[in-house]
């Protein structure tokens, strides 16, 4: 590992620390579109075939809203479950977070149509938006409240309609993205227990590689914008692969190192579900083995901010990740920004 380190030094430094005080997820709930979109519904729609999409990306079907459907309720039924799962009113909740970059609206933010309809009165409100890496974001910014004694309880949500803002005449990106949304309640936790380091960083100058053009102040929703298909999501694929390969390594070693941890105590990385390609070079640059990792990708494809949320309760639920178990989570997305956190289950 002391190669990787003095590596990870020389690279990309996010902002690291731990918290003041103890606190953890006290329960998680997720909510996943019943349709279902496979890869061979694709062939139908683009210049593509299931084993280009397979060997490219490690995805073999995603779940897709119903039209009816808006982030805000995806949000809202995962949120429920989290409360239900802790016996948690949501009367008693003080802060909601909502990362996502499919809102309902601009505004009011989705936030605050999740706490009307849970009926958390009390609670505080805003999105964030940071692409695939606003859960661990949402969770370090309310774990710090929370440790600060500014809160007691607060409920971080990552949900997004990507089929919304998905060029379904682009093969290159209309392959990759899914719908969902996973909730988690975080409260103060026992000593030793919950966040145990945290790892945020931002590189601005690679804000173009992955974004939307239009719809903003900078260029203004016009007849020509939607005909020239600006409202939709553009990435630089290689380019955003490259960052992501290292920058996923990078963060890793340096919440593990920022925690007092080595790779040895992982019993289960969490990465963000963008790419099986990526995941796996994470893996082998981190030493890890394949159970060691998990992978739902082939399933749900890359949810932005729902992925990891998503995947932790799955993990809780088939018992891959049990009680005191170390977990790491880590993830990269728009901005382009990276993140990762290191708790003890």
């Amino acid at each position: 590992m002391t190669k990787s380190l003095t590596n990870a030094r020389a690279a990309r430094k996010g902002r690291q620390g731990a918290l003041s005080a103890p606190v953890g997820i006290a329960s998680l709930g997720a909510y996943l579109p019943s349709r279902i979109l496979t890869n061979f519904d694709l062939e139908k729609m683009v210049d593509t075939t299931d084993e280009w999409i397979t060997t490219r990306t490690g995805i073999s079907q995603r779940r897709i809203a119903a039209p009816e459907q808006a982030t805000s309720d995806l949000a809202i039924a995962a949120a429920r479950q989290a409360l239900e799962r802790a016996s948690w009113p949501a009367e008693k909740l003080d802060l909601i977070i909502v990362a996502t970059v499919t809102p309902d609206m601009f505004f009011p933010s989705t936030a605050s149509l999740v706490q009307s309809a849970l009926g958390a009165s009390r609670a505080g409100t805003f999105d964030l938006m940071v692409g695939c890496t606003g859960f661990i974001y949402g969770l370090v910014m309310a774990a710090s409240g929370i440790a600060a004694g500014a809160f007691e309880s607060a409920l971080v949500i990552g949900a997004e309609c990507l089929s919304r803002i998905t060029d379904w005449e682009d093969r290159s990106t209309c392959v990759l993205f899914g719908d969902g949304a996973a909730a988690a309640l975080l409260r103060p936790a026992p000593p030793g227990r919950g966040l145990l380091s945290f790892v945020l960083g931002n590189d601005g100058a690679g804000a173009d590689r992955l974004k939307i053009v239009a719809g903003g102040s900078r260029v203004p929703t016009t007849e020509e914008t939607v005909r020239a298909r600006q409202h939709f999501l553009a990435m630089e694929g290689n380019e955003v692969f490259k960052f992501a390969v290292r920058v996923m390594e990078e963060a890793s070693l340096q919440a593990l190192e920022r925690a007092g941890l080595q790779v040895s105590d992982i019993a289960l990385l969490v990465p963000h579900q963008a790419n099986i390609r990526i995941m796996d070079a994470a893996a082998k640059r981190l030493n890890l083995p394949p159970e060691r990792v998990l992978s739902n990708v082939d399933r749900y494809g890359n949810t932005s901010a729902a992925s990891i949320p998503i995947a932790l309760n799955e993990a809780v639920e088939s018992g891959r990740l049990k009680e005191g178990d170390i977990a790491l989570c880590v993830s990269f997305g728009a901005g382009l920004s990276w993140a990762a956190v290191a708790l003890r289950w």
